[in-house]
């Protein structure tokens, strides 16, 4: 009998153990709760295929609860972003020791491709448009951002070897936006190996700006 009344979820003090276990948490471990299970969510499902009902049965609570610490499934949705952007920027600035270019451009591409491996969500979830006007930022934004930290890398490189140090900018968002685009496809497939892919990466990087045109010129025939 004592058995039976230990092991019957009905009872009332295995409920009053129950609720125990739900409001166990501290305000600050729930919302880190929360936005664990909103970021796995967004990213396998994306903001529009996830519901504040999803978000709430997963964590265990009511819907209340979110909306009391997130202000609805967007509030929730902009915190997660902001987080996964100030991590993938810290890392990429981060990697940027070396004192050679090339080096460089090797850690910048090395700490994309670290963050993809070890933050595979939050890439997901950059990747994809931002349906939130007042989110706090994009992928585009991010990828401006990080351009903005190799731009001054050109710069002393553009200088040294007597091209225009005002086209670093431009070439600067298309070497990133290289990357970030090669990432995008090395996230799925995973081939070849990171280290392999952050060399062809700098091969090209590299190697393309060594051969550079002080003044490009247009073969075709349009010229406008």
């Amino acid at each position: 009998m004592i058995d039976a009344v230990a092991t019957d979820s009905s009872t009332p003090s295995t409920d009053k153990q129950r609720r125990a276990r739900r409001t166990r948490m501290t305000g600050a471990e729930r919302r880190q709760q929360l936005l664990e299970i909103g970021r796995t969510l967004f990213a396998a499902k994306g903001f529009e295929g996830t519901s504040v009902e999803e978000i709430a049965a997963k964590a265990g609570v009511s819907k209340p609860v979110v909306y009391e610490h997130f202000g609805g499934k967007e509030g929730l949705y902009a915190v997660v972003v902001d987080r996964e952007m100030r991590r993938l920027l810290d890392m990429v600035t981060g990697s940027l020791t070396a004192g050679h270019p090339r080096e460089l451009c090797e850690q910048a591409a090395f700490a994309l491709l670290d963050y993809i491996e070890e933050y595979t969500d939050g890439f997901r979830i950059l990747v994809r448009d931002s349906p939130i006007p007042q989110s706090t930022g994009s992928f585009a934004s991010l990828i401006s951002d990080i351009a903005t930290q190799v731009e001054d890398i050109l710069g002393r490189e553009f200088k040294s070897r007597g091209f225009d140090p005002k086209l670093a900018p431009l070439y600067a968002q298309a070497l990133v936006g290289m990357v970030a685009l090669t990432g995008q496809w090395w996230l799925d497939v995973r081939r070849p190996k990171k280290a392999e892919v952050a060399a062809h990466l700098v091969n090209l990087a590299w190697h393309g700006l060594d051969g550079l045109e002080q003044k490009p010129r247009l073969i075709g025939h349009r010229k406008a």
